[in-house]
Formats: C-alpha cells, structure tokens, sequence
C-alpha cells in the first residue's frame, strides 16, 4: 500500500514540475491591491514564470484557468501560469482569504474569477480540476468545483490525446477526499515528503499526511526536521523522505 501511495505522488510530482520556470527575483516590496481590500504589501517573494521571463510572455488564461500557483513551504515562492483577460490582475497574495484562492495543502492556486462561483465537489466523484501537459513542456490548469473544508486532492486518471499539429497532450484528473483520519500503527511513517530540487535553489515539495500520530506525539512539518528518514532518489533532483511520530 505504502508502495502504491508513493508511486502515485511521484507521478503527480512529475506531472505538475515538468519544467523548471525562468525566475525573477523581486527585491523591491511586492504590492497588491485586491478588488475589495485596501492595499497592502506583502513581504519579498522569488516569482517564476512558467513561460518566458515577464507578463508579457505569458498566454492569456482560458475561462476557469489558474493565473497563479503560490507554494508556502519555505521559502515561499510564486509561479505566474497565464494572464488574466480584459485588463484584469491575478492575485499575488499570499492571503486565502481574497475570493479569487483555492488552497490545496501547503499551495494557493489564483483564479481570474472569484472562486465562490465554483460549486462543491463530491467526495471521490467529481473531477475538482484537470491538469494538461503540452510538449513545450507548459501547463494549463482548469479548475471545475472547489473541495470541501479540510480536503485533499489526489490523481484519479491520465488521458492523452493528440493536438491539431498530431503532437501528443496528455491530461490529469484530480478529485477530492477527505483527510485521513487513521491512527498511526507503531513504526508506520505519518507523512511522506517528494522533494524536487530545482535549479533556482528552491524545492518543490509534495506532501501527503498518510495517517494521524497518537495523543501526546506529533509528525514532521518539513522533510529537514528531525524525525525524517530519507528515501528512494528517482533522478538527481527527486528524493523521497519519510516522517515518523516523535513525542511533543
């Protein structure tokens, strides 16, 4: 079973962190200024593009598209995916309390369109977003309905397709679940962590809390922290680590 979870978040590792962004590192303070908030500023943040190396370069985003994707694992950084339409600015935020974010684990996805217009996806049935995967190595994020409260996403399903130009796209169906809230058995690891280092020096991380540690104990927050054993390495940039129950 461990086996199997570990496969699985590898491939979505892979799938989501195909391509290593050109970066801008911002060191004058970020601004942002939400539709309904007043302005605020927000600390220092390394942003990536995931095309080219300004906004100009970026495609415009389709109905639905994630603009922005923010990782909070530290350091936190921000990757721009496309451009909002008709004039309108992504957030870059690092708030989820905007109307236009959807969190997933320790990562904010910005929308062009607020997310309450979104309807509630069921549990292990509706498709919460698509991810494709085009051959220049760009993605396209397509979100349906947000998750409930307190949910995680996982892969339930790869498709590929061929494109006009005959070109192979393949596309990654995620759903959602609630968390899991089995007990940890004795020498059983509580979360597992698939880091990618990329070349920018930040790490790309998955996390997936695979049980709940017993009264008095707690589980790792970070694949650096003590109570961590490494893993399997898959290539030179991707590691596995796994976390294990220590006492408070």
């Amino acid at each position: 079973m461990f086996s199997r979870i570990l496969c699985v978040l590898l491939f979505v590792t892979l799938a989501t962190a195909s391509r290593v962004p050109v970066e801008v590192y911002q060191r004058k303070t970020v601004e942002h200024k939400p539709l309904h908030h007043h302005r605020k500023k927000i600390p220092d943040i390394r942003i990536l593009y995931q095309i080219g190396d300004s906004e100009e370069d970026l495609p415009t985003c389709s109905s639905r598209a994630i603009c922005s994707k923010v990782d909070l694992y530290d350091p936190p950084w921000l990757e721009r995916q496309c451009r909002c339409p008709n004039g309108r600015q992504c957030s870059n935020s690092l708030t989820s309390d905007d109307g236009y974010t959807l969190t997933d684990r320790l990562r904010q996805y910005k929308m062009c369109e607020p997310v309450r217009k979104l309807p509630k996806c069921r549990y292990f049935h509706d498709v919460t977003w698509t991810l494709i995967l085009t051959p220049k190595n760009a993605t396209e994020q397509i979100v349906y309905c947000h998750c409930p409260k307190n949910s995680v996403t996982y892969l339930i399903k790869r498709h590929a397709f061929y494109s006009i130009d005959g070109t192979i796209i393949y596309e990654y169906s995620f759903a959602c679940s609630p968390q899991s809230k089995m007990k940890c058995q004795r020498k059983a690891p509580c979360r597992l962590f698939t880091v990618r280092k990329k070349e920018e020096l930040l790490d790309e991380v998955n996390i997936n809390t695979l049980c709940q540690c017993p009264h008095g104990h707690r589980c790792p927050h970070h694949h650096t922290d003590y109570g961590i054993i490494p893993g399997k390495s898959y290539s030179e940039s991707i590691r596995t680590f796994s976390g294990y129950c220590l006492p408070h």
